[in-house]
């Protein structure tokens, strides 16, 4: 019975069945490939983009520590000849502790230990004589040092960056420290802290003994780290990247960087579920843009089975009438056939080659610019069609580099883009992850920030705008921007008028003199 019911089935089902299993076996193992591939591009750029982030940190505190321990230095110098002067050591440690928010406090100890000056004064330990082992690391070391955190004799628990005192004859009179809370608001968090984390990313900071020192959660600053393979790696002194679990049991990827001076190190980390939160999303709209083209494929097989069968039904219909002369001559044709074959297997190949030419092509359609990787004008389209259709309020900030010809010019178009790739990077700095950063031309550029209002926009172009100022550009050196500001508060005003406002805005400050923001007036 059921090889009866098989001789049924009709060499045009036969065709089209095979035809349809290969299609979608194909674009299966496509959609697959392309999944495979993205996920792993996401996961190794986060790591990799955690690890510079962690290394700039550390640099930057290194740069930080390298200042703080010259202003003690030269402080220690003042007080060589002075530690029998208790006005002038009190003055002194008052003008170190107010003259910046580095430190949270500034001791002078003599040689037997004891505080003989202290600001601010409010601390009253003054005559104090420190005992404990980990108070006494400073005056026992007798070298410019940072301490490991411990509990001051006030009970504040700190690091302290001291510098010996020493007199013309080389005798040890002491030390002067500077101190910062770590369970308090300081320099510290103020370098490390101020960054936008709306996806579970966040970064700690540990001594050389695996103990926090800095943690957005504040209640964690103090507790030691054991088994954490990122944190075993950055106090030996390595910069690298990390797919671990944090201890709430997620999994992050993570980069980390050694601040060398301080022997401590910077751990960088972001859920590795937010990173893959939209690959599932990009492959269902990469499959949905491959319907149309799967669709008419398999409508051009359906024909081709169509013309295929019909030949051979005609045989099949012929065969009964075999003893006539014209039917045995249409048999001896049949061989023919076999090259409307090859060439239908060759246009079954070629539809799947169209696929999958046009998956790399969507793979490949990227609305980034490939010199920056911030968002082409393609891009940056799309970001307003979606303002425009949630109805989504936004500030836009345009701007673009002082003086650039003069760059290319002096330096050269190489030069000019890696000014242009480092502009990108302060940008980025600056930007909370649903601001949007595009290169619209040139050294021109837009920042369009949702659900900010214009004077909260301002002050983040300001930011960028002295940040840029007081960066120091590879080969160029110093370079200015000017901003444009601009707010589109939703319909019926025209998103394109709001764009030309902000141009408007950024031609102002270009006619003022440049390096400076201009708002928009409504």
């Amino acid at each position: 019975m059921f090889f009866r019911s098989f001789l049924k089935i009709n060499l045009r089902t036969l065709i089209l069945s095979l035809a349809i299993f290969s299609v979608v076996v194909t674009l299966g193992n496509s959609f697959y490939a392309t999944y495979k591939v993205q996920r792993t591009l996401l996961i190794d750029n986060t790591l990799e983009a955690n690890r510079v982030y962690a290394a700039k940190l550390a640099e930057m505190t290194d740069v930080f520590l390298n200042m703080t321990q010259d202003h003690l230095a030269y402080s220690a110098s003042l007080l060589s000849s002075h530690m029998s002067d208790s006005k002038m050591l009190m003055n002194e440690a008052r003008r170190l502790h107010q003259q910046s928010d580095t430190f949270n406090s500034v001791v002078v100890v003599n040689a037997e230990g004891m505080i003989i000056a202290t600001s601010p004064q409010t601390l009253a330990i003054k005559g104090i004589t420190i005992d404990s082992p980990n108070a006494q690391q400073s005056l026992k070391a007798k070298k410019p040092l940072i301490t490991d955190p411990f509990i001051s004799p006030a009970g504040n628990y700190l690091i302290s960056l001291s510098h010996p005192v020493f007199s013309a004859s080389g005798d040890y009179l002491g030390y002067i420290a500077g101190t910062i809370y770590l369970e308090q608001d300081n320099i510290l968090a103020a370098i490390l802290g101020k960054h936008y984390y709306n996806d579970g990313s966040y970064l700690y900071v540990v001594d050389r003994h695996k103990t926090l020192i800095y943690h957005p959660k504040e209640q964690r600053v103090g507790q030691k780290i054991l088994n954490n393979i990122a944190i075993d790696e950055v106090v030996a002194g390595r910069e690298n990247t990390r797919t671990l679990f944090n201890s709430e049991g997620i999994e992050m990827l993570a980069g980390f960087a050694p601040i060398q001076r301080a022997g401590w190190g910077v751990i960088a980390q972001r859920p590795k579920e937010a990173t893959l939160a939209g690959l599932d999303g990009h492959i269902i709209s990469v499959f949905i843009k491959s319907l149309p083209v799967a669709f008419f494929t398999l409508a051009g097989i359906w024909v081709s089975a169509v013309f295929i069968s019909r030949p051979l039904w005609q045989l099949a219909r012929d065969t009964t009438l075999i003893d006539k002369k014209e039917v045995q001559e249409n048999i001896s044709n049949i061989p023919s056939w076999y090259f409307e074959a090859a060439q239908l297997k060759r246009a079954i190949i070629k539809a799947m080659s169209l696929l999958n030419d046009k998956i790399s092509q969507l793979h490949n359609d990227s609305h980034t610019d490939p010199m920056t990787s911030l968002l082409n004008r393609r891009g940056m389209q799309q970001v307003l069609d979606q303002y425009q259709k949630e109805q989504c309020s936004f500030a836009v900030i345009t701007l673009d580099i002082d003086h650039f010809k003069r760059v290319n010019d002096s330096f050269g178009h190489d030069v000019g883009d890696k000014v242009i790739q480092a502009l990108a990077q302060l940008m980025r700095n600056n930007a909370r992850q649903e601001d949007a950063l595009c290169r619209s031309g040139g050294e021109e550029f837009m920042i369009f920030l949702p659900n900010t209002k214009q004077s909260t926009a301002f002050k983040v172009a300001e930011r960028l705008r002295l940040q840029v100022e007081g960066f120091e550009m590879p080969t160029a050196g110093f370079i200015t921007i000017s901003l444009g500001l601009s707010h589109w508060s939703g319909e019926p005003e025209a998103i394109n008028s709001v764009l030309k406002q902000a141009d408007k805005a950024l031609y102002l400050a270009k006619q003022q003199g440049r390096n400076r923001t201009i708002t928009t007036k409504k």
